[in-house]
């Protein structure tokens, strides 16, 4: 790393990677107060119906034992318990309000004790007696009665633009395909944890959170205290991908039990109900239709998805937004419906829509490719859309050309024969497959306090969060270069509710929100420092005009004549000995107004299949990525192997299994549920083509959490098509599915 040379974009190591490895990293479970008790939750075994009775007297006779609350006894909470904002700001909680039951692994009761093995025991000991009534199911049934959300997360439902019938009657060749992916959860190694703390009516939570205001105003909502009672911590997040984004039932039934035995409450979720109250991804059943004429311009195209919502809350997986702007397609029509059934409300699953609505796309432009006998990236091409085909704006900045002329090149593309089945090497079949990857470029307002201290350090903070993606990282780079200080003498604070206010750390929109605010209280603070410098008698840079004035490593120098220079400490202690500071706030301008804001990349793979066992080996993907400036080369490219990673358990393990005579999910543990291992994973080759967006923002910077993930699985669903010449459109892509076919 050349410290002379700018830090931004540099592949600097973690700042916080020596706490990580050592254990120091405190997560919201490993924070501890003087008599703790230990909270564990009890859910339903019923997916609908109701409570008929609740025996706590065993559970409540118990050593140790300090509360057991139901519904029977809980704080009653303003508004009923429900929602006083529209989702996803708060979601439609269980907070044992009532004795009515929703979905299977509900929260029905909390029981608190002064040790986990305590609560643990006494929560076991409840005789929960259930009213059962016909609860619904089957997806495929229920969706007779499929409804249209309203403005799915402020997005409209469905769309149309130019006559998609006078498009489809136009186009020679025809696709016509349902594309299917399962309910998926998120499991990230740190489950769900809330620890809660009264003073009075101050409430600290501890709280794995992706965002530490909203959940700050979700529990002031619901509890009814005013946001100024309420802190939120989140110093450490071990894995979010947006089922931390909102403020789930087990946040406020820990401050509801803290509030009620008068001592600091924690509560940890375990494996099994992390497939519960917490959300996932839901099932989607996508129709494509697409047309084109023989030289391969699509003439028309049709996406229409049906996914489920829980019984009492819409939320939907809006898996059309990718396909309304990514390709030059003049007649189109995009719906989204929804499902209801007995289970717990679906939410954000790192790139929702995106994720699940690009597998079905991809997968559809692909066949449409193989029907065209044209080149899979040729076709892409010959519809490539200079500009947003429905909001009819330019693009901020799109180089998805050279994303695909990039991976193309590396994966070898030019070796790929054109048949199904042809390339093989002994008894492995192997594909090529590929697909474009797209998310958009998202900006929220964001402030950042900085200050130098007397010590000639820097503190610089801002209430956002680090997933474990690198945030503590990246805004220390954009400090030192903002600040003129080398990193060593840089403390960069986040996760914490009273620092500055920044958007929660979901939609790719952290680094794009908060650099630019850093950036400007950091030159804002350099520039009070230089000001001090230059009217002070005493320093070797009096009188200097200031434009003849710069900061490197921590000290003030004259750019004309740099043997003149002055530390930062000597300058603050001539001037009273106390710190400067700048806060700063910034928010989006015209930009989304005048330009369509996205993210663009090219994933190429190849795959193995055993011809005879039909099982899949992936050694290679490769990804190219224009993300805008990239912030840390090192961190970046490790979010998009992540992705990567991600799109491998996508495509060919992830299935949350539910039996539909009870509404249970039967694989709620790491066991059986399957995530890819270090052995299903061959060489990730990441670039970017780093190119600053000239309009997003004052840095030219993007988000990058999503679009890693996004076209990897319909790119390794069209190779295991090209090896095998089976398409398979219900994900995941197992060993089953492509055996039969090819054994015929």
């Amino acid at each position: 790393m050349n410290l002379n040379a700018p830090l931004v974009g540099q592949p600097m190591d973690r700042t916080d990677g020596l706490l990580k490895v050592t254990g120091e990293a405190r997560y919201a479970a490993e924070f501890g107060e003087a008599r703790i008790a230990h909270a564990v939750l009890v859910t339903s075994t019923i997916s609908s119906g109701s409570i008929a009775s609740i025996d706590t007297s065993r559970a409540q006779a118990m050593p140790g034992v300090l509360l057991v609350m139901t519904y029977q006894n809980a704080p009653r909470l303003p508004n009923g318990g429900r929602p006083p904002l529209a989702p996803p700001a708060t979601r439609h909680l269980s907070l044992l309000q009532n004795n009515q039951i929703n979905y299977s692994n509900e929260p029905v009761a909390v029981v608190v004790a002064d040790t986990l093995e305590r609560a643990t025991d006494a929560a076991q000991q409840l005789r929960i007696v259930y009213q059962t009534t016909p609860g619904v199911h089957d997806f495929t049934s229920a969706k007779a009665n499929a409804h249209a959300p309203i403005s799915p997360q402020g997005r409209q439902t469905d769309t149309q633009r130019g006559d998609f019938e006078a498009g489809l009657a136009s186009g020679n060749v025809h696709i016509d395909a349902v594309y299917t992916t399962p309910i998926e959860h998120h499991n990230p190694m740190e489950p769900h944890a809330t620890m809660a703390h009264w003073d009075g009516p101050q409430l600290t939570l501890y709280d794995a959170t992706q965002g530490v205001s909203g959940t700050r105003n979700a529990v002031a909502k619901a509890l009814g205290v005013s946001p100024d009672d309420v802190r939120v911590i989140s110093p450490f997040i071990g894995g979010g991908f947006g089922g931390k984004g909102s403020s789930w039932s087990h946040v406020m039934l820990c401050a509801m039990a803290a509030k009620q035995t008068g001592r600091p409450v924690r509560l940890v979720l375990t494996r099994p109900q992390m497939f519960g109250s917490v959300g996932a991804r839901p099932r989607t059943e996508q129709h494509f239709v697409l047309a084109a004429r023989h030289d391969g311009t699509l003439t028309a195209m049709r996406h229409d998805s049906i996914s489920n919502t829980s019984m009492f809350e819409d939320w939907t997986e809006t898996c059309c937004m990718v396909t309304r702007m990514l390709y030059a397609v003049p007649n189109q029509v995009t719906t989204h419906r929804l499902v209801q059934l007995n289970l717990g409300t679906p939410t954000f699953m790192r790139a929702p829509g995106e994720t699940t609505g690009s597998f079905a796309l991809e997968s559809a432009m692909d066949e449409l490719a193989w029907a065209l006998k044209m080149d899979p990236v040729a076709l892409r091409l010959k519809n490539y859309a200079e500009v947003d085909p429905q909001e009819n704006k330019p693009l901020s900045s799109k180089a998805l050309r050279q994303c695909y002329e990039i991976g193309a090149e590396k994966i070898g593309w030019s070796r790929r024969t054109s048949t199904p089945r042809s390339m093989r090497a002994g008894n492995t079949l192997i594909g090529l497959g590929m697909a474009t990857a797209t998310y958009p470029a998202n900006r929220s307002p964001a402030a950042a306090i900085a200050r130098i201290l007397p010590d000639g350090t820097a503190m610089v903070a801002s209430g956002t969060q680090d997933l474990g993606t690198g945030t503590y990282t990246v805004m220390t780079q954009v400090c030192a270069d903002a600040l003129g200080f080398p990193p060593d003498k840089i403390h960069f604070a986040l996760g914490d509710s009273t620092l500055p206010a920044a958007p929660g750390s979901g939609g790719s929109q952290s680094a794009a929100s908060v650099s630019p605010a850093v950036h400007d209280a950091c030159v804002q603070v350099r520039n009070r420092l230089v000001s001090l410098a230059v009217a002070d008698n005493a320093s070797p840079l009096h009188g200097m005009d200031s434009s003849d004035v710069s900061v490197e490593n921590g000290w003030v120098v004259s750019r004309s004549n740099p043997s003149l220079r002055d530390p930062a400490a000597a300058i603050l202690a001539r001037a009273g000995g106390q710190p400067i500071e700048a806060v700063v706030s910034v928010k989006p301008g015209q930009e989304r107004t005048e330009y369509s804001l996205h993210s663009f990349g090219a994933v190429f793979v190849e795959v193995h299949v055993d011809a005879d066992l039909g099982t899949i080996r992936v050694p290679r993907i490769v990804g190219v990525y224009d993300v805008g400036r990239v912030l840390n080369q090192k961190t970046a490219r490790s979010q998009m192997m992540g992705g990567m990673v991600w799109g491998v358990g996508a495509a060919f393990e992830e299935d949350t299994l539910l039996d539909e005579r009870y509404g249970r999910f039967v694989n709620m543990n790491l066991a059986e549920y399957h995530v890819p291992v270090n052995a299903d994973i061959g060489t990730l080759d990441v670039s970017f083509i780093d190119e600053p967006d000239p309009h997003i923002n004052s840095l030219g910077v993007r988000g990058i959490g999503e679009i890693g993930l996004t076209g990897v699985v319909a790119a390794l669903a069209n190779a295991v098509y090209h090896a095998t010449g089976v398409r398979v459109r219900d994900l995941p892509i197992t060993l089953d599915k492509v055996l039969t076919p090819i054994r015929v």
